[in-house]
């Protein structure tokens, strides 16, 4: 099914007949809010997490918190796509029941680097944004790895550090704009809000900033440190990439045609450090937790989620299971994800009392299962080499000495290890997306398919294992066990040896 050509355009003159699929306030009408936001990274996780958040937030409590999104990578179709239906998109939400449809209206103005500089800039020293958020995945922090800080060695990082004030990165564009702030009477900072799944993305964030200006400017880095808040957050939703059924989802319901629909589940979490010293939507009147520390939380959802989640990609890469939920309806991957979550992945875990730990166990299985969503595997798989650390690695440290097994956690870090070769059990083969792309694929192909060659060649990559843990023996036990399962009897084999 495809949209019909001859549809009108969803645009803003449009929401008079679409009453019933947009959110309506509680206070007596909804006015078009100025824009008091910039969010970087403007993809689908944002605008059906964040951006609907932040609508439903307005609705609720007012404010002018309308979003400028910005696209980092040149990406001019989004930017004009969105811009001719006038910020207008909707969120395709698809349960077993079927798919429910809204048109959130919170984004104001797209804009596309380098395209937009100058206009982002202006944008960014307007008082009137007081937060400025990001999802631009661990990638686009360009932090080193092995410090935290900056990462010189990276290209785009230097450029911006010889052209300070035509910076590309996000470092450089942060940096840049709260030089500016800093320089303007009177101008308060704005919040930096990360919502990627970094662990204490905040503090993270901020380490790479300082560090970016500290190269610039001590006094810079100094104040930044100082004046600017950087609170840490958690994320959650499943949010895969736009198909044309999410498009005709959108036409056949509105009678309208979106060109920039976003599909995604109906479970939605965030958990925000509340630490917002220019203020912020009222989140926390639409189901956001506004905490002191979101580090439980956060820890929760990169172990269990996160983990479980890089778990399943790569053994179905491998296994040849398409989407997420072919993969967990197949009962041996069913058990093997329950058995890891309950006995290697929970009990690392210091929540509070009040949190049901099985509870999200079962919540996390029947999201998956969710037969609507159909979020690729494959998709899930890229950039392992910087998820494979904080989904699995921490994982399995935070279990040595405890006398708890690592044997599923194994197999997962095994499977990502037999992905990087580019082919399946099968023989199928498919494209590898990631930063150390090459490096990766060479180191596994010189192995040969030799289990220990394997191991040896990638556990040398300092850039994902630390020394310490490349030479743990129960570590390199489990895994050289994990890689021969695999080789000898291919994924699913292993998933039904270890379930």
């Amino acid at each position: 099914m495809s949209t019909p050509p001859s549809l009108p355009r969803l645009t803003r003159h449009a929401l008079p007949a679409l009453h019933d699929h947009v959110l309506l306030p509680e206070r007596p009408e909804w006015h078009e809010p100025r824009i008091g936001i910039v969010h970087l990274g403007i993809g689908n996780f944002h605008r059906a997490h964040e951006a609907l958040y932040t609508e439903e937030a307005m609705l609720a409590e007012g404010g002018d918190w309308g979003i400028c999104g910005v696209t980092l990578q040149g990406d001019v179709a989004k930017r004009d796509a969105l811009m001719e239906q006038q910020g207008l998109y909707s969120v395709v939400e698809r349960g077993p029941e079927g798919a429910k449809v809204t048109v959130v209206r919170a984004l104001r103005e797209v804009l596309a680097m380098p395209h937009d500089h100058d206009a982002l800039f202006a944008r960014l020293a307007d008082p009137c944004v007081r937060i400025v958020s990001l999802t631009v995945t661990e990638k686009g922090y360009c932090r080193d790895p092995k410090t935290g800080d900056v990462a010189l060695h990276d290209p785009a990082v230097a450029r911006d550090l010889q052209n300070p004030h035509a910076p590309r990165t996000v470092p450089g564009i942060l940096v840049a704009a709260l030089r500016k702030r800093r320089d303007t009477a009177n101008a308060q900072p704005f919040t930096v809000l990360s919502c990627d799944n970094l662990a204490h993305n905040g503090a993270a964030l901020r380490q790479v900033v300082c560090s970016f200006a500290r190269q610039w400017d001590a006094a810079l880095a100094d104040w930044i440190a100082a004046e600017v808040a950087f609170p840490s957050t958690m994320v959650d939703r499943i949010v895969p990439a736009t198909t044309e059924a999410e498009r005709a989802t959108a036409a056949a319901t509105l009678g309208y045609r979106d060109d920039a629909p976003v599909p995604c589940e109906p479970f939605r979490q965030w958990v925000i450090e509340d630490r917002f010293p220019a203020g912020r939507p009222a989140w926390h009147a639409v189901g956001a937790q506004l905490v002191h520390d979101v580090t439980p939380f956060e820890l929760a959802k990169l172990r269990m989620l996160n983990g479980t989640h890089s778990t399943l990609a790569y053994l179905s890469m491998l296994g040849g299971f398409a989407t997420i939920d072919e993969a967990i309806a197949e009962p041996a991957m069913h058990k093997l994800i329950h058995a890891m979550m309950t006995q290697e992945i929970a009990p690392t875990l210091d929540m509070p009392g009040s949190f049901d730990i099985a509870g999200y166990r079962d919540a996390l299985l029947a999201r998956y299962a969710n037969p609507a969503l159909k979020h690729r595997c494959a998709q899930i798989a890229m950039d392992g080499s910087q998820k494979i650390p904080p989904r699995l690695l921490g994982t399995i440290a935070a279990n040595f000495g405890a006398g708890r097994p690592i044997t599923r956690l194994a197999l997962a870090v095994a499977a990502w290890m037999m992905f990087l070769r580019g082919y399946a059990d099968n023989g199928s083969r498919y494209d590898i997306s990631d930063p150390l792309a090459d490096k990766l694929k060479g180191l596994a192909t010189s192995a040969n398919g030799e289990p220990q060659a394997l191991m040896d060649a990638l556990l040398s990559v300092r850039e994902v294992f630390s020394a310490e843990l490349a030479a743990q023996p129960e570590f390199r036990a489990a895994l050289h066990h994990a890689l021969q399962l695999l080789k000898n009897d291919g994924a699913r084999g292993a998933i039904a040896a270890l379930q």
